[in-house]
């Protein structure tokens, strides 16, 4: 066995980042994961540097342990095909609008006709009884639609999107977990379901679980805006010589700090001895830490803070972060030969389990791959698919 869900089938029809995260989550977990592409492929595909056609990086980090199968759902055999293989699966994850995959004859209804055992899960931008059920979404709408720009700009300057697809991620991981705890149910009750899991509400809880704050209450007890983290001080210090990340947060920190530069009157000043009251005093601190840091060095603040056990990490660019002793020591960055793409850099599963360790047992695959041993794989006998890839209802790496 390599991971919990070794035996798992999935029907992997997303593309992008959202569900294909979900799906490579799934994959890293031992499941057989086969990914859905249309003749021209995933769009990630052509994203960034790369030594194939159709095999940049972006794509390559998102879809480890699948395996292509390039299906033409433009023609009617090509839906007959992927009905065919869905009466097999245990998982279908799709991040299409709902009435895309009614169009195609593939709805919840139709597909649990066939196989009533089956977690059909939804991974698309809002919840369907809304009335923005049927608009587009994109990782940067949605920030922009739940107020991630504007507490990123904390009030200073323009708002700004987070450097990363950090919606697609975040609700991509609510996806897999979403049909992890499915197959869970399955197994005590036989009985499979339709799961939606809309990006919209799925981010807004996930970035309001902090920010809600005093309109918690009702009447409310104060604005939104954890004001912890809307400070506009909330980030890496300068030092003398660089810049340091740290963390003085509960009771202990701030006495130790306080003790430590000589200020032990601060230490005892009802305004810094509590949480509550630090909170409400949160901007001075700040802007006290900042004036402090930067009199002494990153490496002698470091030092300070490991002898006081105040939380604190050098700030890292992503190419020191490649260079990190901890990342060297625990193995999370390999170089390991690509079947087709040469050497390449990868990023091992950051879990440890103790009974059914996940792996990566497959590298990112070229279009098409896959497409006649996943036929084969689900009972379509040599004559069929001759006639499937005759008639370019399906794909390969070979053919095109």
């Amino acid at each position: 066995m390599s991971g919990p869900l070794d035996g798992v089938r999935v029907i992997d029809m997303t593309m992008n980042v959202m569900g294909p995260y979900a799906a490579q989550i799934l994959g890293d977990m031992g499941a057989d994961v086969c990914k859905v592409e249309p003749p021209e492929g995933d769009t990630l595909r052509g994203i960034g540097p790369s030594r194939s056609k159709g095999m940049g990086p972006y794509f390559m980090n998102l879809n480890r342990n699948k395996r292509s199968l390039v299906l033409d759902l433009k023609q009617p055999q090509g839906i007959a095909v992927l009905q065919r293989m869905l009466g097999q699966a245990d998982v279908l994850l799709y991040s299409f609008r709902p009435k895309a995959m009614e169009r195609l004859g593939l709805s919840y209804a139709e597909v649990a006709a066939v196989n009533p055992r089956i977690i059909y899960c939804g991974t698309f931008g809002y919840g369907q009884s809304g009335p923005y059920a049927d608009k587009p979404a994109y990782d940067d709408l949605i920030q922009a639609a739940i107020g991630i720009p504007v507490l990123q700009a904390r009030g200073l300057g323009e708002p700004t999107y987070v450097a990363m697809a950090i919606a697609d991620r975040v609700v991509g991981m609510m996806g897999a977990s979403a049909i992890g705890m499915a197959l869970y149910f399955r197994e005590r009750t036989g009985q499979g379901q339709v799961i939606e899991v809309p990006m919209f509400e799925s981010m807004a809880e996930f970035v309001m679980g902090d920010h809600l704050y005093g309109k918690t209450f009702d009447p409310p007890l104060g604005p939104t805006g954890y004001v912890r983290m809307m400070d506009k001080n909330r980030k890496p210090y300068r030092t003398k010589d660089g810049y340091v990340g740290v963390l003085v947060y509960n009771d202990k920190h701030w006495k130790r700090f306080f003790a430590g530069i000589g200020r032990d009157d601060m230490a005892r000043d009802p305004r810094y001895v509590t949480i509550a009251g630090r909170t409400e005093n949160i901007g001075f601190l700040y802007d006290f830490l900042a004036e402090t840091l930067a009199m002494r060095t990153t490496e002698e603040w470091l030092a300070f803070f490991v002898e006081t056990d105040i939380p604190a990490m050098r700030l890292a660019t992503p190419d020191e972060l490649l260079e990190n002793e901890h990342m060297a020591a625990v193995g999370f960055f390999k170089t390991v030969d690509h079947p087709t793409e040469g050497r390449v850099r990868i990023m091992d599963i950051p879990q440890a389990w103790s009974a059914s360790q996940p792996g990566i047992r497959s590298l990112a695959p070229r279009l098409g791959q896959h497409s006649t041993e996943i036929l084969a794989s689900y009972g379509f006998s040599k004559p069929e698919i001759a006639t499937l890839l005759a008639g370019r209802v399906i794909h390969t790496q070979e053919t095109g």
